[in-house]
């Protein structure tokens, strides 16, 4: 499957458009984020392994919101994705939201 930012593939021409494709996926590691809820309520300053800590539970909700995209474009029979875009947020400590969508297509 071909994922694009870009409304095309370079290239290769698009056959046919079927339409709004988009997913989301929500991740959390309750427990192993105490010390981080610690920090929040009394104060302190973010540690360089809060920030790994929160950089890869971002990574995993992109990941997984991607994972749910391309599979559900492929049950559409799109042959790939153009005009992705991708939003993170974490809402809560200990857990993140990714939302992906694009445009899946038939390519020629």
């Amino acid at each position: 499957m071909i994922v694009t930012t870009s409304d095309a593939v370079p290239g290769i021409g698009i056959a046919s458009t079927i339409g709004l494709v988009s997913a989301n996926a929500v991740v959390g590691r309750m427990g192993k984020d105490v010390p981080v809820g610690f920090k929040e309520i009394f104060g302190g300053g973010v540690t360089e392994a809060m920030l790994g800590f929160f950089q890869q539970l971002l990574t995993e909700a992109r990941e997984e919101a991607l994972a749910n995209l391309k599979a559900g474009a492929e049950q559409q029979g799109a042959d790939a994705i153009v005009g992705l875009r991708m939003s993170t947020v974490s809402f809560a400590t200990g857990m993140a939201e990714a939302l992906v969508y694009g445009t899946a297509v038939r390519l020629a």
